[in-house]
């Protein structure tokens, strides 16, 4: 065989190896796929959302301005928020890293070096002076300076896939972030129209006592003039003793709701200045549809489809380690034995490299790098599953409270409705001087208890709503500007 022959045969085995010769890579398990009603679940804005229910900023819509500045400051004080924003900033800058690995890079890079040549080594000849050939030893300094460039080709995506993924993770964390702010509202808004709910209570439970403070007086004179014994008496003071309890304990709940509402909000102050409002009419009807495709209002949701995105791009990405990484490499640069040369034409040196690298043998550290891309990914679509049937129980549970309540709320109107005919019966045959005043006091006490238990069924049913609105997932939706 010839020279020329044998040269040709040695230039392909590269070739060969990077055709035949990569690390062996195994099957790795079937892949989970989203399952019922996941599979029901796309990021489609459905009509119904886009008609406005629920909206981004869904607590506007009780048009409240003490309620917005709640929230408001909430959302901008947060310290959850802050952790949440932070995740979002570093997913960001790890993305850049990894989109800036994929590039060229040029480097300018100088060093000097004084050394002794060894006179045993394979440098020896420079240990000694010798003018005939140039030498100058033992000592030299060395110096060197120029630019390096390198790029690696990425032929099989490796690396795009790594930025792909990492972009995944930025909008996961986006998605997060919109959750947590989600989650925080709501806290804010149950918590102030349960405050809200105690306030109306409270001032319904001071009706009650001036009723009561009304018989007992009455109850005294008549026991004074002989008229009735201490018996009746005593029951009406008890009576009021436990009206008294009752503002006692609303009050604390009040003070426990305000300073849980101070550790929302971040506030810097000590105590929390709240208005009573009146509470929102229950609403007679349910939105027309509460369908899976409302789930795509979820932040949680995309975050975890995002998760998901990100998993798969880590797969492609280990399966691209096993084939072939060829890089480019190329300098330009001064170099000389002495300083004075440094600058001389005949210092300058340039070369340009290509290199490749082959997995042939690695006792498996491939295989396991993609086991582990490929458990993450089932791990990210078997959370994606849970967090959707969680999702979708939570909306029917959400629902089914709210439908009640708005059942028990207009049988209560009806209860409330025959109580207030009571005290109009009452006031009625007062008027016509048929009963004592008293009579009418104890018509009402019964009126307004039914009141409070109106109170208790709204405040109930603002809540359920809250959380509903919470469970489709507020008004977020996925922005294709997202990074």
């Amino acid at each position: 065989m010839n020279r020329p022959l044998i040269m040709a045969a040695m230039s392909a085995l590269p070739l060969v190896f990077s055709l035949t010769g990569c690390a062996p890579s195994h099957d790795v398990n079937a892949t989970l796929k989203p399952q019922n009603p996941a599979a029901s679940v796309n990021t489609t804005l459905p009509t119904a959302l886009q008609n406005g229910w629920p909206q981004s900023q869904w607590w506007t819509q009780y048009h409240d301005p003490q309620l917005n500045a709640l929230i408001s400051q909430a959302l901008t004080q947060a310290p959850d928020l802050k952790v949440a924003q932070q995740r979002i900033v570093l997913a960001e800058a790890q993305a850049k890293m990894a989109e800036a690995a994929d590039g060229p890079a040029i480097n300018f890079s100088s060093d000097v070096e004084r050394q002794k040549m060894s006179a045993e080594g394979l440098m020896g000849p420079f240990a000694f002076t010798d003018p005939a050939a140039g030498t100058t030893g033992p000592w030299y300094t060395n110096g060197t300076f120029g630019l390096t460039a390198g790029w690696d080709l990425d032929l099989w995506g490796k690396n795009r896939a790594e930025v792909e993924g990492r972009i995944g993770l930025v909008r996961a964390r986006s998605a997060e972030l919109q959750q947590a702010q989600q989650l925080l509202a709501s806290s804010v808004a149950r918590l102030y129209w349960e405050w809200q709910t105690e306030a109306a209570i409270k001032t319904v439970l001071g009706n009650i006592e001036q009723q009561q403070e009304a018989i007992v007086a009455v109850d005294r004179a008549l026991y004074q003039q002989g008229i009735t014994s201490s018996v009746e008496g005593a029951e009406t003071d008890i009576n009021a003793g436990k009206t008294q309890q009752k503002l006692a304990e609303v009050a604390g709940n009040m003070k426990i709701i305000e300073a849980r509402l101070l550790a929302l909000t971040n506030a810097q102050s000590s105590t929390l200045t709240l208005h009573s409002v009146t509470l929102p009419e229950v609403q007679t009807t349910m939105p027309a549809s509460l369908g899976y495709e409302l789930l795509a209002r979820r932040p949680d949701l995309q975050a975890a489809h995002w998760y998901i995105e990100a998993s798969l791009k880590e797969v492609d990405a280990a399966k691209a380690a096993f084939y072939p990484d060829i890089n480019l490499m190329a300098f330009l640069q001064q170099d000389a034995l002495h300083l004075s040369d440094l600058f001389r034409h005949s210092a300058q040196q340039m070369g340009v490299t290509a290199g490749l690298t082959l997995p042939i043998f690695d006792s498996g550290r491939l295989n396991a790098n993609l086991d582990i891309a490929s458990a993450q990914n089932d791990l990210s679509i078997a959370s994606y599953n849970k967090a959707v049937v969680d999702a979708v129980n939570q909306v029917a549970r959400s629902a089914t409270q709210v439908e009640t309540l708005m059942a028990k709320n207009a049988q209560q109107k009806k209860v409330q409705q025959d109580a207030s005919r009571i005290v109009a019966l009452a006031e009625a045959r007062l008027k016509a001087g048929i009963i004592a005043g008293s009579r009418v006091n104890q018509a009402r006490i019964p009126a307004l208890e039914e009141q409070i238990n109106g109170l208790k069924l709204q405040g109930q049913w603002l809540d359920a709503s809250i959380q509903l609105t919470s469970a489709l997932g507020g008004g977020y939706h996925f922005s294709s500007t997202n990074p």
